[in-house]
């Protein structure tokens, strides 16, 4: 598949390599698009010879599809993982996630299907999203469209924004990286529709995979054509048209959608979620156990990322630097890396981290393999990703209360809890961060100010420029700008700024793209039930009334436009019912959002046979040096910076609200000291 056309990168093809699969997401995607594909022919083939409507059912033998599944390449995806049952795979997690739970073998793992906590809303039972054909109405009326959703409900100005005043903006970027760790949906691997071959970007006609985005007139995000381009997600082997072998003949398994990640919060941002992934991303020829770094540059003598093999990469170029000097896009765990400079800075603040771990381990630990270093070095990082998550980052974002009522405390794993990222979650709830997003990116100095060398920039100058970190100052100024600078307050009047709604993945003058319509086509694409099908799930009272809704969002204009464009709240979109929801006491979300975040967490930490707190994962010693760590520390650690607050999430005004590193805790890798032992790997 080809990123560059003509020599000019456009905001979709920034789309699509981010949400360009690994080969093993891959290989699946195409096998389950064959499929989807042959069913889908066979179906239009016998209406039209026969004039028929069928179901599906009725269309060939079950050894036909038989067939098919094998030919397409389908079936072997279906099978259970093989465990292995060594000594290696006991104290580590598998790369892929798989074996977590020994009787379930697939649950938590990448390449497997999202998880469903409510049937799927699609149109046709199986497969065709909510807002497909426009004749179906909706408790009398039809869906809106989500660009008109977007621009009388959810874009704000770049100068609409209220500042959070407790919370900095690396709290948002945690979200983000922290997102990137647990869930990625690829899209479909075809550029064109499966059954009449036309581009995608140029009809805007519906044909799987394409799901164009309908523009009114006078949109200034397009100039020729009636829509936005979008690309459904590729559909997991064995649902929707397709499901028929794969169930019992009379039940039909509907559409679901591939989570190309592991589920649990395992750093799988530093290390990847495939056995090919990792082994790119690690410098196998060190006897430390480390990760690869740049061999280009570096920042003040500390690594960054390596660059991309897939050259040329669609990353953003210095206009201003030699044509013999490319910056191309950085690698890490996850493909979106450079996707804002912010989340290129803390995948590599986690890169630094693990390979300032191994050099630490190896250190104490002579006798110790590169493996047993590599694997060691990752166990710790995974857990502190793990603790800063739940201690630090998710009390702040769901409050103290719906924390316990949700989350509650750890009382050790549970094997029948399947951790598996649900895709309410995925598509809808841990998306509110959108809405905390500055359209501003600051940096500053050592002493916390300004620096004239180092300008603000717009939100849309920083996608996929790596340039803009390796060229301007590096790590340092970036981290200060984010540890100093409040974070945006989701207000229910100002939700998404124009830098995501009007200019996203905007490099050049080819035309943007618009998160806010991305999210709620999306979530219609995988088939979402509406806003108080949630609130039932969550055991919150249905809403049936404008008058109900103001008992949720206080803010009346806003309930007024929803119910214009909605009519009754049972249509609304669950990502836009739960963002505008008035915040629950000490939280940043209302009370759908935290009860979807909070039982996702919980079962993220509860159905994980790796939990940093269970059982022997680690020792008692090792814990009470674990529980010590912050993401301060691991800034102070691995950076120039020597300055932090207590907690870095928390907004403070320097000097007097920040501490010097060395009083900055941190663990005692001696902990990990073990004498030297016969045969230990």
């Amino acid at each position: 598949r080809t990123i560059q056309e003509r020599g000019v990168t456009t905001p979709i093809l920034l789309l699509a390599f981010t949400k360009s699969p690994e080969q093993e997401s891959q290989d699946i995607s195409l096998a389950a698009e064959r499929m989807e594909m042959s069913i889908q022919v066979i179906k239009q083939n016998v209406c039209q010879k026969n004039k028929l409507l069928l179901h599906p059912t009725d269309l060939s033998s079950d050894d036909l599809h038989t067939r098919i599944a094998n030919i397409s390449g389908c079936l072997p995806y279906m099978l259970p993982p093989k465990c292995p049952n060594n000594c290696l795979a006991n104290k580590y997690r598998l790369i892929t996630g798989a074996c977590n739970n020994r009787e379930h073998p697939r649950w938590g793992a990448s390449n497997t299907a999202l998880a469903r906590w409510l049937p799927p809303a699609y149109e046709d039972g199986l497969s065709q999203p909510r807002g497909w054909d426009p004749s179906i109405r909706y408790n009398g009326v039809q869906l809106p469209l989500v660009r008109e959703v977007t621009r009388k409900i959810i874009h704000a100005s770049n100068e609409a924004v209220t500042e959070d005043n407790l919370y900095s903006d690396i709290i948002m970027v945690w979200g983000q990286y922290i997102d990137h760790d647990i869930a990625f949906t690829p899209q479909s691997t075809s550029r064109t529709a499966f059954l009449n071959g036309l581009e995608c970007q140029m009809t805007c006609e519906k044909q799987n995979p394409c799901f164009p985005i309908e523009v009114t007139t006078n949109d200034s995000l397009t100039v020729e054509t009636d829509c936005l381009p979008f690309y459904r997600s590729s559909p997991a082997c064995g649902t929707g048209d397709h499901s028929i072998h794969f169930k019992n003949l009379s039940v039909l398994t509907p559409r679901q959608q591939i989570n190309g990640l592991t589920s649990f919060l395992d750093a799988s941002t530093v290390y990847g979620s495939t056995p090919a992934t990792e082994n790119k991303l690690r410098n196998l020829t060190s006897k430390e156990g480390l990760l690869k770094v740049n061999v280009k540059y570096y920042d003040n003598h500390r690594e960054y990322l390596p660059f991309t093999d897939q050259i040329p990469s669609p990353c953003a170029q210095d206009l201003n630097g030699n044509e013999d000097e490319r910056i191309e896009c950085f690698m890490a765990g996850d493909s979106r890396s450079s996707e804002v400079t912010s989340l290129a800075a803390m995948h590599t603040l986690w890169l630094r981290e693990h390979n300032r771990l191994a050099r630490a381990l190896r250190n104490i630990n002579h006798h110790w393999s590169a493996e047993t270093v590599y694997q060691e070095a990752r166990k710790i990082v995974g857990a502190l990703h793990q603790i800063i998550t739940l201690r630090d980052y998710i009390p702040k974002i769901i409050g103290q209360d719906a924390f316990n009522l949700y989350i509650g405390l750890y009382k050790g794993y549970d094997p029948t809890i399947n951790p598996t990222v649900s895709n309410v979650f995925a598509t809808a709830a841990f998306r509110f961060g959108h809405a905390t997003i500055q359209p501003i990116v600051k940096r500053l100095n050592a002493q916390y100010l300004d620096d004239p060398e180092l300008p603000d920039l717009h939100l849309h100058e920083v996608f996929f420029s790596p340039w803009r970190l390796i060229k301007g100052g590096g790590l340092d100024p970036l981290l200060r700008g984010l540890l100093a600078h409040s974070a945006k307050l989701l207000v229910q009047d100002q939700l998404l700024n124009e830098e995501l709604t009007e200019k996203l993945f905007v490099l050049s003058n080819n035309g943007s793209l618009d998160l806010s319509s991305l999210n709620l086509q999306r979530g219609r694409d995988h088939g979402l039930p509406g806003y108080n099908d949630w609130r039932e799930f969550c055991d919150l009272p249905k809403l049936e009334t404008q008058s109900d809704l103001n008992s949720v969002i206080t803010n009346p204009n806003i309930t007024e436009k929803i119910m214009e464009l909605y009519h009754n709240p049972s249509n609304i979109d669950v990502w836009l019912g739960g963002l505008v929801e008035d915040f629950l006491p000490g939280a940043r979300t209302g009370p759908l959002f935290a009860c979807l975040i909070g039982k996702q967490m919980k079962a993220l930490r509860d159905g994980d046979r790796f939990w940093w707190e269970n059982g022997d994962v680690f020792t008692e010693a090792q814990k009470r040096e674990l529980r010590k760590h912050s993401l301060s520390r691991v800034i102070c650690d691995n950076t120039g910076i020597s300055e932090v607050p207590v907690d870095a999430f928390q907004l403070g005004r320097f000097p007097q609200d920040f501490k010097h590193c060395d009083d900055i805790p941190g663990m005692n890798l001696e902990a990990w000291q073990e004498l030297y032992q016969e045969g230990k790997l």
